[in-house]
Order: C-alpha cells, then sequence, then structure tokens
C-alpha cells in the first residue's frame, strides 16, 4: 500500500512538473498573443480616429467636399508620409502613367511648350500627323476645336490634343505674324521618342532622354546606324545621360546589357532578406568593345544611376561630368480597384559592387562642371619667324601663315557649345589616340 501511495504521490508531482513546464514553455507564446491583441486594440484605435477627423471635416469644413476626394486625400498623405516617391494614383495619374511608360499613345505628334499663354511647336515628330501636316517649330497654337488654348495650362491643352486613334482633332495656328489658319489632324498612334542619336566626326553620340518600354529598341537601332554611317572610322560613343530622371527598372537593366558581355548588372533587396535578386549581364556587346564615355548630371536619377553605375563598376565606360541626384529606391506600382493604383517604395537597389547610391549618387570619374566657351583674344603673338634675322626651316618650310580670323559671333558646332559633351568627345580621341600609339 505504501508504494502505490508513493507512487500515485510521485505521478502527481510528475503531472504538476508537466503543467509547470508547459505553463513555462507557453508564456512566450501568451506574450505574443497579449501584444498582438494591444496592437490590434491600438489599430482600432486609430482607425475610430481617422473616423471622426472624417465625419467632421466632411460636416464642418467650409466647402462641401466629396467623400472620394477625402479618402483619396487620406491615402496620398499616408503613402507620402513614408518617402517622397510612394504616392497614390488616381485613375487619371494611373492611367497618364501607363501612357509614359509605354511610351505610346494617340495624339498629333509634336513636342510643344508654353509661350505667353500659348502651346508653341518646340518640333514635329518625324513620321506623324503633325508632321505631315507641314507644321513647323515656333508655330503658335492659339486654339484646339474652336476652344481658346489662352487659359488652359500646358498639361491641359496637351491632354485635349492627345486622343482616341483616328479621331480628328482641328487645330488653329499663327505662324510668324501671318494670318491664323486652321489644320485638321487625324490622330494616330505617336511613339515617345527616348533614344537620339548622330555622329560627330569619327564619334557617335547617343542621348537616352528616358526609360520606357521604346528605350532599348530605340537605343539599338541608334548603334546600328551610327555603325553603318562611320564603318571603321568610329572611335567610340557618348552616352548622355544628363537631366535623364529614370523610369522602368527592366529597361534600365537591359541598356546596361547592351554595353556588357557578363557580370552583375543591379541587386534589388526589400523588406525581406529572401526576396533579394540579382540580374547578370547576357553575352553580346553590341558596340563591339569600343570606347564609352557616359555623360551625368545632378539630373540624373533612378534607372539612370542604375546604367551608369553597373558600366562604372565593371569598368566599361568613363563617367564624365557632375555628381548624379542620389535616388537608390524602387518603385512597384500596385493596381487597385477602380482603376487606382499606389506606387510604393519596395526595395533599395545596388550597384554591381555592392554600394547603394541613396542620397549619395554617383560620383564621376571625370570631374566635369557645366560651363559655357567663351572665345579670347585671337590675335597672334610673336614668334620665331617674326624675329629679324630668324634662321630659316632646313625642310624649306617657309613661315607659317597667321590664323584665320573668327568672328565672336561665328556660330559654334553643338558640341562645342557643350562644354561637358566636348570634353567627352575629347577624352574619346585621346583614348584612340593612346591606342594607336601602343599598337604602333
Amino acid at each position: 500500500m505504501k508504494s502505490i501511495r508513493q507512487m500515485k504521490s510521485w505521478s502527481r508531482a510528475a503531472l504538476l512538473g508537466a503543467v509547470a513546464v508547459t505553463a513555462l514553455l507557453a508564456v512566450p507564446e501568451i506574450e505574443r498573443a497579449v501584444a498582438q491583441s494591444e496592437n490590434d486594440t491600438d489599430t482600432y484605435r486609430q482607425l475610430s480616429l481617422f473616423g471622426d477627423v472624417f465625419e467632421r471635416v466632411r460636416s464642418e469644413y467650409v466647402e462641401q467636399v466629396s467623400d472620394q476626394e477625402l479618402i483619396e486625400a487620406a491615402i496620398n498623405g499616408m503613402l507620402t508620409s513614408l518617402d517622397p516617391h510612394s504616392s497614390f494614383l488616381n485613375s487619371k495619374s494611373f492611367r497618364d502613367m501607363r501612357v509614359q511608360t509605354k511610351g505610346e499613345f494617340g495624339g498629333l505628334g509634336i513636342e510643344v511648350s508654353m509661350e505667353n499663354g500659348l502651346v508653341k511647336v518646340v518640333s514635329p515628330i518625324d513620321d506623324t500627323p503633325a508632321a505631315k501636316a507641314g507644321l513647323q517649330p515656333g508655330d503658335l497654337i492659339t486654339h484646339l476645336d474652336g476652344d481658346p488654348v489662352l487659359g488652359l495650362t500646358l498639361g491641359q491643352a496637351v491632354e485635349k490634343m492627345r486622343g482616341p486613334v483616328d479621331s480628328d482633332l482641328t487645330i488653329s495656328i499663327r505662324r510668324n505674324g501671318a494670318e491664323p489658319f486652321d489644320v485638321t489632324l487625324t490622330r494616330a498612334v505617336i511613339k515617345i521618342r527616348s533614344v537620339r542619336s548622330r555622329t560627330v566626326d569619327d564619334v557617335g553620340y547617343i542621348r537616352i532622354t528616358t526609360f520606357n518600354e521604346q528605350t532599348t529598341s530605340g537605343l539599338h537601332s541608334a548603334i546600328e546606324e551610327i555603325k553603318a554611317e562611320m564603318g571603321d572610322e568610329l572611335t567610340g560613343y557618348v552616352i548622355d545621360l544628363r537631366n535623364n530622371p529614370g523610369g522602368l527598372l527592366d529597361e534600365a537593366i537591359s541598356v546596361s546589357d547592351t554595353f556588357l558581355e557578363q557580370g552583375e548588372i543591379v541587386s534589388t533587396r526589400g523588406r525581406d532578406p529572401e526576396n533579394a535578386s540579382r540580374v547578370h549581364a547576357k553575352p553580346g556587346d553590341l558596340t563591339d568593345g569600343k570606347p564609352l564615355v557616359v555623360l551625368i548630371n545632378g539630373g540624373s536619377a533612378s534607372a539612370s544611376e542604375i546604367v551608369a553605375g553597373a558600366l562604372q563598376d565593371h569598368r566599361r565606360a568613363i563617367l564624365l561630368g557632375t555628381q548624379s541626384f542620389g535616388k537608390g529606391s524602387v518603385q512597384t506600382i500596385v493596381p487597385l480597384s477602380g482603376q487606382v493604383a499606389m506606387r510604393l517604395t519596395t526595395a533599395r537597389y545596388y550597384t554591381p559592387s555592392g554600394r547603394s547610391i541613396q542620397q549619395t549618387g554617383i560620383a564621376p570619374d571625370i570631374d566635369v562642371p557645366l560651363a559655357r566657351i567663351e572665345k579670347l583674344d585671337n590675335s597672334r603673338g610673336r614668334r620665331e619667324a617674326d624675329l629679324r634675322g630668324a634662321l630659316n626651316n632646313p625642310n624649306g618650310n617657309g613661315a607659317a601663315e597667321p590664323d584665320a580670323v573668327n568672328g565672336d559671333d561665328a556660330a559654334q558646332p553643338p558640341e562645342q557649345a557643350d562644354y561637358q559633351l566636348a570634353r567627352a568627345i575629347d577624352l574619346l580621341r585621346g583614348i584612340n589616340l593612346y591606342r594607336q600609339r601602343i599598337v604602333n
């Protein structure tokens, strides 16, 4: 009997011990549950506060405001308080953003600005309704379908000029003080030209203004055209990313890949370390290894900095200009119900060497500030040939002719008027000359 009582006592002790151990093990879970409950309570309290403010503004604000305006403003305030690049996109902003990133829309095909309240034609785009109708740079658009432009913002005027493909728009033109006249244009699919190119003697110049869905194809076309025009005389390329605010991450990766044979292009790291990603270049350099100089400045941001950072880290290009903007974050467009969306910062990006350029930007390899080129006095000073009794040249060459005097108002070529571009071209020619000397 005694042994049985002892066994029962031991069993009770074991049971109590097990319960105690279980209780101890459950303490963290209980604490987490309590903390979660407190957080939920605080969240409901804050939402109740929001509801109180919403109702008070809705009923007592000096002017009547729709519920939609208040809610959209509240959502936008929540997002913009996070960082400068997160925001709410209403239906119109979302539509405009898709047009911008897609790079094509229904329109007339003119680049415009605003002058004295009227829309001024900067340039008609080739093979568009505006170009075919004979619109010229400097034309002033005074009316759209009979409605005056005066009083509209540039954005409002552009919105009126865009529209469904194959629809007509009558615009009134004032040209060089002549009598105004009307032109009826039929809207067509217009592709935003994000890449422009030309040759400067033996150098290929490519300007990338933004990164949209047309950028990579435009870049490839520009390189092929420069190759076909220059052939073996081509010294290298200047890639101009100045004042390029960025755009699509995929396009920045594709543009970088155009100039790289291998290696990492960019990595992105978000809140969850497991969601980090790395993107590598595929074999094939479209420029055949020709020297590259990339121009950047304080307006080069985001996607531009991804390209510049990748080419700099792989020593594929020399960066020239001034410090870039320093936007090292990635925004994701999250569509929401009702044809609206939010732009949310979801990750930071890093260059191949692992550096983040957030706030710091990318430093150029050669710092060349923006400057203006001015001609100095071109009068020729005294030289050896001007001295009385100077020895003749044994090779029979006479004295050099005086330099031709150019007037101060003589037109300079575009590349000379642009000091940074001129230095980039000089650098490419210097690299080419050095290589030739080494080979020889």
